[in-house]
């Protein structure tokens, strides 16, 4: 009888890799974010997001330099915990987990609501619950049947996602639409959206999480986070400049975009962009539930969490348990009420991670001697935006994601005295 470990299988190449941060960039917020940019600033909205690229651009980067040196699951948690130990590579991964968790059974409740505008039926308050809470255990189910399959089904949903996008783009470029002028904003004006322009690109750290089911992770990482960072920027301009050309006059509904799509299209075309938002939601919860409890695994590895979180199926070589675990209590969670607090947090959560993974490039540089000038600064100007942007934060929020790193904090107490 062998007496091998069980391990993850190696099955995700770039081209899989890649559909991780374009899914966890792109979810609500494109369909959202051109009508607000635009309404804010104007015509100069499309270069708004450049801005949030050179924002996000050091921390890209960072993240690239650290993926060449790890080849396991964990990502972030694995970042922090070489650099500063378990409690802060815990603290780095849980905030991420619960808010994670959050988001899904939110955001599938968004998803629903947009299915609703054309499945009626589902605008009754008990079917809407029961369709969320039966799509979190499909999409569960699946991913407990394997990363390939997990991987394949996420690339059905981003090409159902996207392609009415890019349909909308070669409208506007080559329909009768004048590009309208660019006028600079006021001061003031651009300095109330930069926040959003760099929330538009949070996501992107999903795909270092499972580097251990990547044929060659420390290859293929940094490649995949700066190719597909300036693919999403292009998409959001060319997005947001469509939108400007469509419409003369923006609209501030909340679906704006499909406003736009039934200018040059008429009707098809408004069906068409709510039908890409529920894909693009789709999508987005479902990175999330392959992300978040490949997360939690390697938390199991590093001994910060119960080793049966770290249970690999022996079928289907996928971490079940945590897959359970995460989509039941998403599950559960879309059942109540009350995650607005925790969902606020989440973004200010991301920034207590990036920021611990911001200062452990430096510190694993020192220690190995091999510190390099242009790696310190890039961090040091990450880490100074990152300061910057937390600072925008309400107190309330603060005050939220204290209680996260309280509880973690419990959580990681609990598991290191077993």
């Amino acid at each position: 009888m062998s007496t091998a470990k069980i391990q993850l299988q190696r099955s995700v190449g770039p081209i899989g890799a890649s559909l991780f941060p374009i899914n966890g960039m792109i979810g609500s917020g494109i369909f959202a974010l051109p009508a607000v940019l635009v309404g804010a600033v104007g015509s100069f909205a499309p270069f708004m997001i450049l801005v949030g690229f050179f924002l996000i651009l050091p921390l890209i980067f960072v993240f690239s330099w650290l993926a060449t040196r790890f080849d396991q699951t964990g990502g972030p948690v694995l970042y922090g915990k070489t650099a500063f130990g378990n409690f802060f590579g815990f603290q780095a991964g849980i905030g991420l987990y619960a808010s994670s968790m959050v988001a899904l059974a939110a955001n599938t409740h968004v998803m629903v609501s947009y299915l609703a505008v054309i499945f009626p039926f589902l605008t009754d308050k008990t079917t809407s619950t029961i369709t969320v809470v039966v799509w979190i255990i499909l999409i569960t189910l699946i991913n407990i049947l394997g990363m390939r399959k997990s991987v394949n089904s996420l690339g059905f949903l981003t090409l159902l996602k996207i392609t009415p996008l890019v349909l909308l783009v070669l409208t506007a470029v080559f329909g009768n639409y004048k590009s309208p002028d660019i006028l600079l904003p006021q001061f003031t004006e651009a300095e109330t959206v930069i926040l959003l322009t760099f929330y538009a690109f949070i996501g992107f750290e999903g795909v270092t999480v499972p580097a251990g089911e990547m044929t060659n992770p420390k290859r293929d990482l940094p490649r995949v986070l700066i190719f597909i960072l300036a693919s999403v920027s292009l998409l959001y301009i060319l997005i947001i400049w469509s939108y400007s050309a469509i419409l003369d006059e923006p609209t501030s509904q909340t679906n704006a975009l499909a406003a736009a799509a039934e200018v040059a299209l008429g009707e098809i075309g408004a069906l068409m962009i709510v039908l890409a938002a529920s894909f693009s939601i789709m999508a987005n919860g479902f990175t999330g539930l392959i992300v978040s409890p490949r997360m939690a695994y390697g938390m199991s590895e590093q001994g910060m969490l119960p080793k049966w979180f770290a249970k690999i199926h022996p079928t289907f070589l996928t971490p079940a348990n945590s897959i359970m675990f995460f989509g039941g209590f998403a599950a559960i969670f879309s059942l109540l009420g009350g995650f607005a607090a925790l969902a606020a947090a989440s973004t200010l959560s991301r920034i207590f991670t990036y920021f611990i993974c911001t200062a452990a490039l430096p510190i694993l540089e020192l220690r190995e001697g091999k510190l390099t000038l242009l790696h310190s600064s890039t961090a040091l100007i990450a880490a100074g935006s990152l300061v910057w942007i937390a600072s925008q934060a309400k107190a309330e929020t603060w005050i939220t994601m204290g209680m996260i790193i309280l509880a973690g904090s419990f959580l990681f107490l609990a598991a290191r005295s077993r």
